[in-house]
């Protein structure tokens, strides 16, 4: 299927919707828009829905997801500051400091890449690839290979490409599929062979066998984590959109170690 970077935009305005319970078209206002979340089956599989609060951003304005409940929290929140401070702090204290009485906080922060036509092409790798598939997975869920695939979710990836050092895996990018029409890329590379250009030919490959098979490829980073966002924009990939999800304090305890 042959895309363009208009195509690809849309289709990823139309999941974020279906994400957030929302229209496409209100990703593009200049007003913010603040809806009721709801669970969906074509939702991205890696979602807890419904939100108690999730904020999506292209740049435009922010689109709130939220449990009614919260409406006037996050509403007079997401109206008092520019778009772009509602995702930092100091600001982001004030919407954390509001749910904390409710038992929630803010825990996820993420940039969403997509791939740029215009800058995506095959970079050159010093070691032999291969394009792997699923059965090629089931001895690689181990945690030097857990940003490419997750073991969680071991039904959703699908499709990778390794770089090897004569028979031994040394880098994988390997995406999921997290929804109908977008698949995620992740990408691990071992740390002796790391600056040498294997991450971005890997993803690079990747992003374009994707395409190939009619769907759009996605790439998520912690703003902080540069070497990943080095590696999407290298790759060919562009920042698109950004999100922000609050989620119960138990959990947030739990994954700082509580």
């Amino acid at each position: 299927m042959n895309f363009t970077n208009e195509e690809i935009l849309k289709i990823a305005l139309r999941q974020s919707a279906t994400d957030a319970n929302c229209r496409a078209e209100d990703f593009l206002r200049t007003e913010n828009v603040v809806v009721e979340s709801s669970a969906n089956v074509q939702a991205r599989k890696y979602l807890s829905l419904p939100f108690d609060c999730d904020l999506i951003s292209y740049g435009n304005n922010i689109v709130a997801s939220v449990n009614e409940k919260y409406r006037a929290v996050v509403t007079d929140y997401i109206d008092r500051f520019p778009v772009e401070h509602c995702f930092e702090t100091p600001n982001m204290h004030v919407l954390n400091d509001r749910l904390q009485k409710d038992g929630l906080r803010v825990c996820f922060m993420a940039e969403y890449f997509l791939p740029d036509l215009d800058a995506l092409r095959p970079l050159d790798c010093s070691l032999r690839t291969k394009l792997l598939h699923a059965d090629d997975f089931s001895a690689l869920y181990t945690p030097m290979w857990s940003n490419a695939l997750c073991e969680k979710r071991k039904e959703l990836d699908v499709l990778g490409v390794g770089a090897y050092d004569g028979e031994t895996l040394v880098g994988l990018a390997a995406c999921s599929a997290d929804c109908d029409s977008m698949w995620q890329i992740g990408i691990d590379v071992l740390p002796a062979y790391r600056r040498r250009g294997i991450a971005c030919a890997l993803t690079s490959r990747l992003a374009l066998e994707i395409l190939e098979r009619g769907k759009v490829p996605f790439y998520c980073a912690a703003w902080s984590n540069i070497k990943s966002v080095r590696n999407a924009i290298k790759s060919g990939f562009r920042p698109a959109w950004v999100e922000l999800t609050v989620k119960s304090a138990a959990l947030v305890e739990e994954m700082n170690g509580k």
